[in-house]
């Protein structure tokens, strides 16, 4: 049984390491001539490194862990707003986020794969979805590619999904811009976490190769590109607490991600056409504001290689595929809506509202200590299927 994979993100690394080692003959299909990762950094969360678990893994990506202790959210000021212990979160899901290198985290995965599975330097042009009696095929610009099962993990800007979903209106804009940078931690004592402030974000994560992954959130509107991304950022952010200043202060220009953040805000029908499964940004595109968009596409991934056997038949992959859809179908719906709810709270630019946040979650977290990492249980308490 022959699979072919579009697309060498996160989740299609992970569904294809998952179909390998059930016995699938894997074919992975990159547009990029290498494979890199996009971006710089990751958080990979409890249910990410459960999903990674099944893989034979998730130890691997546990050895990244920089830091074992306090994360914060804080205002620009440097107030605390509220404590994450990592201790608690380790007691209640079994793990704690894990930060990482974007390009660690898909070396891990690659090594599962032989290096014959890849096709890189291939874009996908569309495809036919099959059914129960007939194959799919992928059309790519070298020529049509026919398997047993596609897998479309092709990006929130899906060709794949555009053809299987032509009434879907795609992802849409939501209201956000990000930059992420990575940089030589800073001398000084700083707690790793989220600065909060004037419905902006910045992310502070140390790695445990010294350097640090930041990212800063704005509103703006989309399309914008700055002349100079750095200026552009110490503008926004410059006078905010150690150590945000000099963080920026010390990326270099030519490394700075910007990207506007669009969202999947209307759920897909399904996340299968006949014999075609959709996965990650291509199904459901999420703001980052839960940290969970590379961690759901490892969790599709996982979930789809458990349900398709390699010794099926057309027939019998097309009914996997919707218990694909009815298991993974709700989830990711329900992590793009809380994700843009979690998003809608930190980067309010109402002071009144803001305010009222601040002392909301000061309060809480005095009062009932394990209160965030219970509001915490629908997104990382998820259990790979057996």
């Amino acid at each position: 049984m022959k699979a072919i994979v579009v697309g060498a993100g996160f989740g299609g690394l992970t569904a294809a390491a998952g179909l390998f080692q059930r016995g699938w003959d894997v074919t992975v299909v990159e547009r990029a001539a290498e494979l890199r990762p996009v971006g710089s950094g990751l958080a990979v969360a409890p249910n990410g490194l459960r999903a990674l678990d099944t893989l034979g893994v998730g130890d691997a990506v546990r050895k990244l862990a920089a830091f074992q202790g306090d994360a914060a959210v804080t205002r620009s000021d440097g107030r605390v707003i509220a404590r994450t212990a990592s201790k608690a979160m380790i007691s209640r899901f079994g793990d704690a986020v894990i930060p990482a290198t974007r390009s660690s985290v898909m070396d891990v995965l690659t090594a599962v794969l032989p290096s014959d599975v890849f096709k890189l330097g291939v874009a996908a042009t569309g495809i036919e979805a099959g059914s129960a009696s007939q194959l799919p095929r992928l059309l790519t610009e070298s020529g049509p590619l026919e398997a047993d099962l596609i897998v479309a993990a092709d990006g929130v800007n899906s060709v794949l999904r555009k053809a299987l979903f032509p009434e879907h209106p795609g992802p849409v804009y939501s209201g956000i811009t990000a930059w992420r940078i990575l940089v030589p931690t800073p001398a000084g004592d700083f707690l790793p976490g989220e600065v909060w402030d004037g419905g902006r974000v910045f992310g502070i994560t140390p790695l445990a190769d010294g350097r640090t992954y930041a990212y800063a959130a704005d509103h703006a509107e989309p399309g914008v590109i700055y002349a100079d991304e750095k200026a552009e950022l110490l503008r926004r952010f410059g006078d905010w607490h150690f150590p945000v200043p000099q963080l920026v202060s010390a990326a270099d220009p030519e490394t700075i991600l910007h990207n506007d953040i669009y969202e999947i805000a209307e759920p897909l029908s399904a996340y299968h056409r006949g014999a075609v499964a959709i996965l990650g940004d291509a199904a459901h595109a999420m703001t980052p504001h839960l940290g969970q968009g590379a961690n759901q596409a490892m969790e599709d991934g996982v979930t789809l290689a458990a349900l398709v056997a390699p010794a099926q038949g057309s027939a019998e992959v097309v009914t996997a595929l919707a218990r694909y859809t009815a298991l993974r179908a709700p989830r990711g719906a329900d992590m793009v809506r809380r994700s843009h709810r979690m998003g809608a709270l930190t980067q309010s630019t109402s002071r009144p509202k803001a305010a009222l946040r601040n002392l909301v979650m000061g309060l809480a977290g005095r009062l009932v200590p394990d209160l965030a990492l219970r509001a915490m249980d629908p997104v990382v308490a998820w259990q790979p299927p057996q």
